[in-house]
């Protein structure tokens, strides 16, 4: 439990959320002198090691965001050790998107096909509308019954490996250019316009990416032949 001297620090913790300030609060709770450091390691986010005469406490930075109520139970479990973190766990599930991933790039890329190269076009839209900031992949994806069927998914991004997948079906003589590009832009769109989370739903196409993706100076165009496809 903590007295009301406790609870006044805690509740500037909501606007100081920084590292000599959470040094100090863990301090009054602990008792003893505190080490902290604030990491970017996605295995271990809150680590504690007594010293003797101090204490070493190693944080992620995603914390440094948390509101009062987090922060106090992260203080709890110093205080007291062993005890059931609900709001910790809570907060680390709603900020995942926080923690960094080894990149494991795809085995094969491929980008010529028989009648459009994905890279070329990738570079020709890279420079044309992100001045060549993009650094993802691009690659044909696997020829599989099931992208023949899902026919109006005609591309997508992984973020975890940075690679864009173009689907196959669109490697056709048949197949407007204009629309290649801008698969291949809505997919750009995506690695550059993070998700956006509002009232539990996780929106990709939110109102910016929207608004960005009009911006293709064929998107009428695209926007009917895919109506059409």
């Amino acid at each position: 439990m903590y007295n009301q001297k406790d609870t006044m620090f805690q509740l500037s913790l909501h606007f100081l959320n920084n590292k000599d300030t959470l040094r100090d609060y863990f301090e009054e709770i602990a008792g003893q002198p505190v080490s902290l450091t604030i990491t970017d390691n996605a295995t271990s986010l809150l680590s504690l090691r007594n010293k003797g005469t101090s204490l070493s406490i190693r944080l992620h930075w995603m914390f440094l965001q948390a509101d009062v109520h987090v922060i106090g139970e992260i203080a709890s479990f110093i205080k007291n050790g062993k005890k059931a973190t609900p709001l910790l766990h809570e907060y680390i599930g709603k900020h995942k998107y926080c923690l960094k991933k080894k990149a494991q790039r795809p085995s094969v890329v491929r980008t010529v096909g028989r009648y459009h190269d994905l890279q070329k076009l990738f570079t020709s839209v890279n420079n044309e509308y992100f001045s060549g900031s993009v650094t993802a992949l691009i690659t044909w994806g696997k020829r599989n019954p099931k992208w023949s069927v899902r026919k109006r998914m005609l591309g997508s991004f992984c973020r975890t490996t940075n690679t864009i997948r173009i689907n196959p079906v669109l490697d056709r003589k048949t197949i407007p250019q204009y629309v290649i590009n801008f698969v291949i832009y809505h997919e750009m769109l995506h690695s550059v316009i993070p998700a956006q989370e509002k009232n539990g739903r996780r929106l990709v196409h939110n109102a910016e990416f929207r608004k960005r993706e009009k911006l293709f100076k064929d998107y009428s165009k695209a926007m009917a032949w895919e109506k059409r496809y």
